[in-house]
């Protein structure tokens, strides 16, 4: 089963790269962008075929490592 997490920062939590990035594409002329929030995207590949058992383990694990669960919300997407 393949795992897919997107992290993104709270809302209410600064974020200057994504004020960065907003700004560079409108100086690059991609005037109609606002605001611009960044994260990252984490593909896992799990030996497990239980949907719900795969869904728990990648959630521990972003509790545990892969987000900062203080000013970073995860959502996490299953393939099998």
């Amino acid at each position: 089963m393949k795992a897919r997490v997107f992290v993104t920062l709270k809302t209410g939590v600064l974020d200057p790269q994504g004020k960065a990035i907003g700004h560079a594409l409108n100086g690059l002329g991609f005037a109609s962008v606002g605001e611009v929030r960044q994260g990252k995207v984490i593909d896992l590949e799990l030996n497990e075929t239980d949907e719900a058992k795969a869904k728990a383990e990648v959630k521990a694990m972003c509790d545990k490592l892969l987000a900062n669960t203080v000013i970073e919300k995860y959502e996490i997407e299953l393939k099998a």
